[in-house]
């Protein structure tokens, strides 16, 4: 089957938030007076601002509540995201997406942030004009390994999955990916760090690698 559709993750695939959500917490953590080790940092990766603001106010005994503090991380958060000079589309994304775009093939983002979030890093990247769709995992009733979001991708695509691409970067995307039953393609970042590559069909470190005429052999 030709490949008509790719479904792109994001944070990780397009853009690396997390060196930005990570300056934002930890300058909440310093305003709050707080010492937050490196290996309590490590243990709320992929846990809700909530949920990481509930644990510090009970360990730290703290008077605010969990939204606002996450307020207060979210400002720092944007003032991070609109002037960091070294946040920028991941190497090579750019030309990968606009070569894609130039050949016909639907782009669809299919993430787990927030569509506010998607929606930033669109604008500031002008990303809007190639993609046909955008869905946001934070709004779906279940989120990765559940496979829903990228069958909802495909149907916005309006292609069978035999005829989509996923390009992902963590085991949990890429597990998504292997029941949603669509070709994984999965993207080896200098940024990933314990990640199962296990059920990927390839694994790339370079976007030319996945050039039309690369994939040629699989679709």
């Amino acid at each position: 089957m030709p490949l008509k559709a790719v479904l792109f993750d994001m944070d990780g695939v397009i853009v690396d938030t997390e060196p930005l959500h990570r300056k934002a917490y930890f300058k909440t953590f310093d305003e709050l007076e707080i010492a937050v080790s490196e290996e309590l940092y490590t243990s709320f990766t992929g846990a809700s601002t909530k949920r990481v603001f509930e644990t510090l106010i009970g360990k730290y005994s703290l008077s605010h509540t969990h939204e606002d503090l996450s307020a207060i991380k979210r400002a720092h958060f944007k003032d991070y995201f609109d002037n960091d000079e070294e946040f920028d589309l991941i190497p090579g994304v750019r030309e990968l997406i606009k070569h894609y775009h130039e050949n016909g093939i639907k782009l669809i983002l299919a993430s787990s942030a927030t569509m506010v979030t998607i929606n930033m890093v669109f604008e500031k990247f002008g990303l809007e004009q190639y993609f046909s769709g955008k869905i946001s995992g934070a709004a779906l009733k279940e989120s990765k390994p559940h496979p829903e979001v990228f069958l909802l991708a495909a149907e916005m695509a309006e292609e069978p999955v035999a005829n989509c691409m996923v390009i992902e970067d963590s085991t949990n995307g890429i597990l998504a990916a292997s029941r949603a039953e669509i070709f994984c393609a999965a993207y080896r970042s200098p940024h990933s760090k314990n990640q199962d590559y296990t059920l990927a069909d390839i694994v790339v470190s370079d976007y030319e690698e996945l050039q039309l005429d690369k994939l040629s052999k699989y679709f």
